[in-house]
């Protein structure tokens, strides 16, 4: 089973044409996809796409999307947690994290990413983590709550060193379109240097359409283009790393 780990199939941009998305994805050989929670107001059509489809899905508040009244949303979060908890298809708490390119409500994203990461220790879930200009500070937090499941760096660019950093701490790095640009040194460093073991496969559908892709719009069916980068950077078989990478992922995400 391949599968996209992150795609935000629920975004309006696949409002006129969801089902011939799917069809692609599926037509590419990508069986299922992971589409992680952003904000309250997401949650409801979030979760009816994902039963629609039977996609799986995480719950969580990016710090793009963070409501003023922190109390009330971490309230309704943990609520939507403890109803959705026994569903075999809720996989992680996320996408939560820090993202200093939005700091004017870097205090609400320190709060929010703190309670997320008390939630998933609480509810023993693995999260998804965005971490922009803020490596430090997240390495911070994730150390402090010591995740018995970990997770996963959503979107990760950086060093061999910092993925070296994470890793150490249980968590996977997510590698999608970026992989592809030529001008992300350190990323291809980074696959190229670390073991299959430290990966997942992700493209942040709509966003972070790989430069080889003529259509705006990124989409899942665009990972197996990732794959096969991968195995050059690895110098291995697309075959094995397709197979570490779905391993990686059920193991992770208890699939």
């Amino acid at each position: 089973m391949i599968l996209d780990t992150h795609a935000h199939l629920d975004f309006v941009e696949f409002d006129s044409d969801r089902d011939q998305v799917i069809q692609r994805m599926h037509h590419a050989g990508i069986d299922n996809l992971i589409i992680p929670g952003v904000s309250p107001q997401h949650w409801t059509k979030q979760l009816a796409i994902a039963e629609q489809y039977q996609c799986y899905f995480a719950l969580g508040i990016h710090p793009w999307f963070c409501p003023e009244d922190v109390d009330k949303a971490i309230t309704e979060l943990t609520l939507q947690v403890a109803q959705l908890r026994e569903s075999p298809r809720f996989v992680a708490i996320g996408e939560c994290g820090l993202d200093k390119l939005y700091a004017d409500n870097w205090s609400n994203q320190l709060a929010f990413f703190d309670a997320q990461l008390a939630l998933a220790y609480e509810q023993n879930l693995p999260v998804i983590v965005h971490a922009v200009k803020a490596h430090q500070e997240v390495l911070f937090h994730l150390k402090r709550h010591k995740l018995p499941k970990a997770g996963v760096i959503h979107a990760f660019s950086g060093s061999p060193d910092i993925a070296l950093e994470y890793t150490k701490l249980g968590f996977k790095l997510g590698i999608g379109g970026l992989v592809m640009n030529p001008n992300a040194k350190k990323l291809l460093k980074t696959v190229s240097e670390l073991p299959l073991e430290s990966f997942l496969l992700e493209t942040d559908s709509p966003a972070m359409t790989p430069l080889n892709v003529t259509e705006k719009r990124n989409q899942p069916a665009n990972a197996v283009l990732f794959i096969d980068k991968i195995a050059t950077l690895q110098k291995k078989s697309s075959v094995l790393i397709s197979e570490h990478l779905v391993s990686n992922a059920m193991q992770l995400f208890d699939l």
